[in-house]
This record gives C-alpha cells, structure tokens and sequence, in this order.
C-alpha cells in the first residue's frame, strides 16, 4: 500500500457533510423500507445478474398484456421498477461514499493508534528512568492498553 496520510478535515467541511447526509436521509425517509435481517435474508435480490430478466419481462409484460395474470398488478410492477432502478444510482453513489470514509476512518484511526503507541512506548522508557509524572502516566495508560485475554492453559 502506498503511504496515505490524513489531511486535516475542517470541521465546517464535516458539519456540512453531516447536514448534507441527514437531509438526503429527511428527502428520502418516506420512502425507504428499513428490513430487518430476516426479512433481508428471505426476500428474493434482483441485482446484476438478474436485472435484464426483470427488464425484459416488464417489457413483456407491457406489450402482452394478455399473457399477465390478473394478480399481476403491472403499474405496480412499473413503480417498482422505477424506484429499483432510481434508488440504485443513488445507492452506489452513497456506497461508493460510505466506502471511501470507512477507508479514510481506518487510515486516520491507524495514524492516531500508531501515534499512541509512539507515546506509550515512550513514556514506559520514561517511568523505567523515574522521570517524574511518568509513572503516573504510564499506570493510566497501561490499565487502559488493549491487551489479548488469554484462556487459561495457552
């Protein structure tokens, strides 16, 4: 990976962000349909593979109307469709943005766990030489390093 360092994000550009991402979520709050995990898992998915089928059939459904059955409510099946295919645009966009910040939060939290340990490892140097507020230091900071628990016996 080539080195990527985090540019100070000013905290306008942030708050501008937030008040853009929550008023996307108010415009479009109406319209979503939260799931909960099973109902996601049991819902049949129409994604890249079987876009062109549902296309197609649509079409279909619109040219032979008399092949529909009469429990097929084609200008539902219309709006369906135009939100599918509306909302997907807008989903790889937002993806695409919750991708890149869950990038930039890695690479940030990285720096800043790395930084830490530069100050850990250097304030344990200097509780072992008795520099005076280090041992306090290093005591607060030691109790709060994430260790591994080990199971007994390993």
């Amino acid at each position: 990976m080539e080195d990527k360092h985090v540019i100070p994000i000013p905290p306008q550009v942030l708050a501008q962000a937030q008040a853009n991402i929550d008023a996307a979520l108010q415009v479009l709050a109406p319209y979503l349909l939260p799931l909960t995990p099973a109902e996601r898992h049991d819902l049949p998915k129409m994604g890249d593979k079987t876009l062109s089928f549902v296309e197609k059939a649509q079409d279909y459904a619109h040219q032979y109307p008399a092949l529909c059955p009469s429990y097929l409510n084609v200008a539902e099946f219309d709006v369906d469709m135009t939100d599918a295919t509306g909302l997907r645009r807008v989903h790889i966009t937002a993806k695409q943005l919750s991708d890149d910040i869950d990038d930039t939060v890695m690479i940030a939290g990285s720096e800043s766990y790395q930084a830490a340990l530069v100050f850990y490892n250097a304030v344990k140097a200097a509780a072992a030489q008795d520099i005076p507020g280090a041992k306090e230091v290093y005591a607060d900071l030691k109790a709060r390093f994430p260790s591994i628990k080990r199971k007994p016996n390993e």
